[in-house]
């Protein structure tokens, strides 16, 4: 007898059938994937006892930092993962979107799982942004300034920037999921931390990489993997500043008016289909 079924005075009496709409819908094996790069709702109906989902909540990246010196990359969007007992029910389901240049992301929430969006980038002028990841520390022509703070379980902090108080400017990297942003030097900027790697929606994707730093008379760096943005170089514009959509990845830092915007984040629900 299926669980669809109850025996009930001598006769068979249909249960009525475990349903779940919301996102994208794709199955992997056995699996159903809901997948949500934009806002909704997440809705069971019928489930049973002991009905178990894995998640992943990702929010939206810090922008960059932007300015005439030196400016940090954005800290990644917090990276949560793991497993939740669900019962039948509605649960909204938010996509934090990326920040703009010099601005925190936006939290990503489902059920009771919040991510908090990425810090921004110094640049230069303010502090770094905490979040999720901490964004990284821009440098002024008397100082660097220190990257921004990291939650635990979320993401790291970001790199300290660097100055030499004449010809040197360079920004630190964006914390990511996995790693700090680096630390910028007299030689480099800071590259953006890594993120992870995840396989819930059935391909390996790696999400929450930090933004790169930017440099005034130095090399920019990197973003890190997982969506970051390159940093930039004073007066260059080389078209890959943003996180990468759906990401959550940093967005890199520049010394003039190219800083790119924080990923948009993602939430993905997994389980086993009940027969």
């Amino acid at each position: 007898m299926s669980n669809q079924e109850m025996l009930l005075g001598g006769g068979f009496s249909l249960i009525p059938p475990f349903s779940a709409t919301g996102g994208t819908i794709t199955t992997v094996g056995a699996d159903t994937v809901h997948t949500f790069t934009g806002s909704g709702t997440f809705t069971v109906a019928n489930a049973p006892i002991g009905f178990t989902v894995q998640y992943l909540v990702v929010a939206g990246g810090g922008g960059g930092g932007e300015g005439f010196y030196a400016d940090g990359g954005g800290g990644a969007g917090g990276y949560r993962s793991g497993t939740l007992a669900l019962s039948s029910g509605s649960y909204t389901v938010t996509v934090g979107s990326g920040g703009a240049k010099r601005t925190n992301g936006q939290n990503s929430v489902f059920s009771t799982i919040t991510a908090t969006g990425g810090g921004k980038g110094s640049d230069g002028n303010a502090f770094a942004g905490n979040g999720g990841s901490g964004g990284g520390g821009g440098a002024t022509n008397q100082a660097g300034i220190s990257g921004g703070t990291g939650i635990a379980g979320q993401g790291n902090s970001g790199g300290n920037g660097y100055t030499n108080g004449s010809n040197r400017f360079t920004g630190g990297g964006g914390g990511g999921a996995s790693s700090a942003g680096a630390f910028a030097t007299f030689s480099i900027s800071g590259q953006g931390g890594a993120g992870l790697q995840n396989s819930i929606s059935g391909s390996a994707v790696f999400y929450a990489g930090g933004g790169g730093g930017a440099g005034y008379q130095s090399p920019p760096a990197s973003g890190g993997t997982g969506g970051g943005g390159d940093g930039g170089t004073y007066n260059v514009d080389n078209g890959t500043h943003n996180g990468a959509p759906n990401t959550g990845g940093g967005g890199g830092g520049h010394p003039g008016s190219y800083a790119g915007s924080g990923g948009s984040g993602i939430v993905i629900i997994r389980y086993t289909t009940p027969n």
